[in-house]
């Protein structure tokens, strides 16, 4: 089995993917097929026993479009722009055509015939040259598909247009014919420019990370490489105000990075040794050295723009809808269109005057301003959120959020910070607290236990280094011990505590009440007595409590938290943040367990995770939303939707966003239905020309481009 990528010209919507999955499918050979419009790429999985790359291009310009080898990002570009300016040639050069020609007909046989107000017994033969001349100009891109439609018997907006122009030609509509060809032309000119768009976009993100990187050679002098050539494990040098070409951890120095290209974050972030940094990301402080952690195809903004531009293919329910309705709408006009032309000269005899009609009708009901209504929408939602750091799988997700009537929290790194750290040091024994910090500092220091990191981290807040210590032991699910200036110490739970029967009725008191309120306590002690101890927690986010409460006022009715933790802390946090229903000391099937009753309940739930460790309830929830995905492979590939940074505050943006881009596609395909309707109403009244009927579809695809493109400007504060 081998797999192709092909770059497909022409294909900027929808009705092409159909036309092509109906020429490709059914060839011996072909076992999938996938389509990314928003780059013009077709991918196909092929049998190399029964067909080539050659016969998928053939089989592919046998639809009126044309087929190559996919390029890499340089080259695409500029083979696009070639076929944009092909384009907008021949579409002005239709216009000037279309424009001499009225010009030559008002000149020679008078403005009163020319504009259609004086009966006339013929035109004169500059003016058809010129008309025609723009008739050909403007379908010169439309009549390949045309044909390829009429012959497969798939009529689509092509072949209605090619079918009205040639019917007003046929019955001498020149100007009428000429109009009709060049302002079709420009609404799929249009198309393809708002497509081209969104497509500019992506490449936005892509120019984000620079091309080359600045690597340490064994001699310790910089080398400025490719960024693609640069392997894993290099150590690579990023100055202030330079971009970080690739993933990796900071090996030396310190800094402050503004991650709003890949997480949204609006504030810079310190970074010092160890932290990990992204591709794209902007150091602006001091001079570092960085350990690369993946190749440059691999990095964390290269998945991202990897997965928007699958996630377009992934169609949302709206998008669907469309092409249902255009694939029996396309061919039931067509019929209409010709019972028009010929039933009622039946009647009355007038063949010239119901074929006209029948030719208007044509032109209205052209699908096209409905068929780009919602791809373009939601091409620009699914770009707009990348910039707030918010990926959408797809457009199915797109639509999902809109519709939430509850939604569950799991606890650590969602609702909290996911990092414990040092509440209160309490003393006991004669002991003073920075005494009792140091012992701790001292034997922590050899564990990887995250409490045990919390307080190493906090001695070394508070200016103590820890102390070597000898004869380090680990007591699995309890503790450590160790020797310190000659004397034994011990670190545990509560547990353990009670195990060393040094625990008193007070201590036990005191513990649990700690317990209680969300607090993880470490006891230190020695053979005699117990020396004290220190509680740690992990807060709550600042604005946890805040993102409850907007997530409630934007009609999300009901909020839950899914938690392993124990009940006491799970229900202090709770309390805190102001949740509406807890679970607490679940494993991963029970969380499933847990979703699965929320839906039932519920309906549409979506649930929010660490993308890793609660992949089956993300799974099971209608909608699932990964935390912190940013460098995170398993957070990327497992939720429909990745808040690239740890920034619980997207989640009420992305419920807006969510219904933003639903009105603005009911507005677009309310408008290009009515505007139909009313259109032919007037045909049937003898109001409606062909030139206006075209005019009015082209304004309409005009306008319900603008309107999806504004969803581009989505920031915070939209709604």
């Amino acid at each position: 089995m081998a797999r192709v990528a092909l770059m497909v010209r022409g294909m900027d919507c929808a009705e092409e993917v159909a036309t092509l999955r109906a020429e490709l499918s059914p060839m011996a050979g072909v076992r999938t097929l996938s389509f990314d419009v928003l780059n013009g790429k077709m991918s196909v999985e092929y049998d190399e026993q029964e067909i080539d790359p050659e016969r998928l291009k053939a089989a592919v310009a046998r639809t009126g479009m044309t087929a190559e080898t996919w390029l890499d990002h340089a080259e695409r570009e500029g083979t696009s722009d070639r076929a944009r300016v092909a384009r907008s040639v021949l579409t002005g050069l239709s216009g000037l055509l279309l424009g001499a020609g009225f010009v030559a007909h008002g000149a020679i046989a008078g403005w009163p015939q020319a504009i259609g107000t004086e009966e006339t017994a013929g035109m004169p033969l500059v003016a058809k040259l010129l008309y025609l001349g723009s008739v050909v100009a403007g379908a010169w891109f439309v009549a390949p598909k045309a044909y390829y439609a009429l012959r497969r018997f798939r009529p689509d907006m092509n072949l209605l247009m090619c079918v009205a122009v040639a019917g007003a030609v046929g019955i001498g509509e020149y100007f009428e014919a000429a109009a009709v060809s060049f302002l079709f032309a420009l609404s799929l000119a249009l198309e393809a420019w708002s497509v081209g768009r969104a497509r500019r976009a992506i490449a936005a993100l892509l120019s984000l990370s620079p091309t080359q990187a600045r690597v340490m050679g064994p001699d310790n002098n910089e080398q400025l490489i490719d960024a693609a050539s640069v392997a894993a494990g290099t150590t690579i040098v990023v100055k202030p105000g330079e971009k970080f070409p690739l993933d990796g951890r900071i090996a030396k120095g310190e800094t402050t990075v503004n991650q709003a290209p890949i997480t949204g974050e609006s504030v810079p972030v310190p970074k010092r040794v160890g932290s990990e940094v992204f591709a794209g990301t902007i150091n602006e402080d001091g001079a570092v050295e960085v350990v690369t952690l993946k190749p440059y195809a691999d990095s964390t903004l290269a998945q991202i723009i990897k997965m928007v531009g699958e996630a377009q293919a992934k169609r949302a329910p709206s998008e669907q809808w469309v092409e249902r309705f255009a694939r029996v709408y396309t061919p039931a006009v067509m019929c209409l269109a010709l019972a028009i032309a010929v039933v009622p000269p039946l009647v009355s005899g007038e063949w010239s005057l119901w074929l006209y009609r029948a030719l208007v009708l044509l032109v209205i009901a052209c699908p096209c301003a409905l068929v780009i209504s919602t791809p373009v929408s939601i091409v620009a939602a699914l770009v707009a959120s990348a910039r707030q750091g918010v990926l959408i799988k797809g457009g199915l997700y797109v639509e999902t959020p809109a519709t939430l009537k509850a939604l569950a929290f799991d606890k650590t790194g969602t609702l909290t910070e996911g990092r414990p750290s040092v509440q209160r040091i309490v003393p006991r024994s004669g002991h003073s607290e920075e005494e009792l910090l140091r012992i701790a500092a001292a034997i922590e220091a050899r564990s990887e236990h995250p409490l045990a990191r919390a307080i190493v981290e906090y001695a070394a807040g508070r200016g103590f280094r820890p102390e070597p210590a000898s004869d380090f032991r680990a007591i699995k699910g309890k503790g450590a011990s160790a020797v310190l200036d000659g004397r034994s110490f011990w670190i545990g739970s509560h547990r353990f505590l009670e195990e060393q029967g040094q625990e008193t009725e007070e201590l036990h008191a005191e513990l649990e009440a700690l317990a209680s309120s969300g607090a993880s306590v470490v006891v230190i002690g020695e053979q005699e007595h117990v020396c004290g101890y220190i509680a740690l927690s992990d807060r709550v986010r600042e604005e946890a409590r805040q993102v409850v409460a907007r997530l409630k006022a934007e009609g999300v009715s009901h909020l839950v938290m899914l938690t392993g933790d124990n009940r006491g802390t799970a229900e202090a946090i709770g309390r805190e943040t102001g949740v509406d229903e807890i679970h607490a000391e679940l494993l991963p099937q029970d969380k499933v367990t847990a979703m699965e009753d929320l839906v039932r309940r519920f309906g549409a739930v979506a649930m929010v995770g660490d993308g890793v460790n609660d992949a089956p309830a993300l799974a099971r929830a209608t909608l699932g939303i990964a935390m912190g995905a940013a460098g995170t492979d398993a957070a990327l590939e497992t939720a429909d939707v990745a808040l690239m940074g740890d920034d619980v505050s997207k989640l009420p943006w992305l419920i807006r966003h969510s219904r933003r881009t639903l009105r603005v596609i009911r507005q677009n395909i309310v408008a290009s239905l009515g505007v139909k309707v009313l259109f032919v109403a007037l045909t049937f009244a003898g109001y409606a020309s062909l030139w206006g009927a075209i005019a009015a579809d082209t304004g309409m695809s005009l306008l319900v481009v603008f309107n999806a493109l504004r969803l581009l400007r989505a920031g915070e504060g939209s709604s």
